[in-house]
Parts: C-alpha cells; structure tokens; sequence
C-alpha cells in the first residue's frame, strides 16, 4: 500500500509543480494522512486534485482505506528549505540546538541556512540609556530544533 500511495503522490506532485509534500503517514488500519504545502499556500482545490490521484487510483475492493489530504497548516513547524523561501519576509521564531530561541524577520534563504533580522534594545556603549540596534543571526538549517512562524493579526 505505501508504495503504490507514494508513487501515486509523486506523480500528482510531478503535475502540481508549486505544491510539495511535507509528510505522508499510513497507519496499520489504512488511514492514510498526507500533509503537502505550497509555493503560493494550498488551496482547497489543491488538496481535493492531490486526493483525486491518489483514491481514483486505489481499489477499495482491494483493500480498504481512508484519505485525508490536509495543508500544512500555520501552527505546524518548518521542515524544508522550500518553506523557509515561501515565508521570505515574515517573521519566525527559531529554537537552535544550542538550546536560543531567536525571533526575526526571514530576510535571505539558501539551501542550507536562514537569515533573520531583528531590532533589540542594547545599552549604550558609552553613557547612560539604551540604543536600538539591528542584529542579525545566519543559521544553517541542521543548528534548528523547531521553527515556527510568527502569526500577526493587524
């Protein structure tokens, strides 16, 4: 079942070039969850095309199985590079392997590493006070535990 599934996914994905899959479960009693997202987000017609190519194409007289085709959802961490690029711009909260939690903008994006900027409050080198100052941290994607991003409501 998880052969025939994942060559069927992959081949829906082939045909939808702008989404990509973030996680394929099949439990032991055949509920199969697949988690895709997107370049440009999912749409609800995204998930019902990536679910057609896969149930149109299994025998429920063969073996029986439940669907769930879902998008990956706001609250659910980073996990690909590809999903770094498509939140460029927004901000991001990071726990590192070093035990950091950083929060800033996603200002570039490469295979390997995130950069993200942020505005923190800093005495002042000389005198009295604080100073605004702009920080800056380049983190390459294997020193990050759990990135999430950071949902405004304006």
């Amino acid at each position: 079942m998880r052969e025939k599934v994942t060559q069927l996914l992959n081949e829906a994905l082939k045909e939808h070039t702008h989404l990509f899959l973030i996680d394929m479960e099949i439990a032991s009693d055949n509920k199969i969850a697949v988690i895709i997202d997107g370049d440009q987000g999912v749409t609800v017609e995204d998930c019902i095309a990536i679910s057609r190519a896969i149930e149109h194409n299994l025998d429920r007289e063969e073996e029986d199985f439940s669907l769930d085709v879902l998008s990956a959802g706001v609250s659910r961490p980073l996990s690909l590079p590809r999903q770094y690029k498509k939140n460029l711009g927004r901000n991001l909260q990071v726990k590192t392997t070093q035990g950091q939690t950083i929060e800033g903008k996603i200002t570039q994006t490469t295979d390997t590493e995130v950069t993200l900027e942020w505005k923190a409050r800093e005495p002042k080198p000389v005198g009295k006070g604080k100073v605004t100052v702009q920080k800056q941290a380049v983190l390459p994607y294997t020193d990050i535990v759990e990135a999430k991003v950071m949902v405004t409501f304006n």
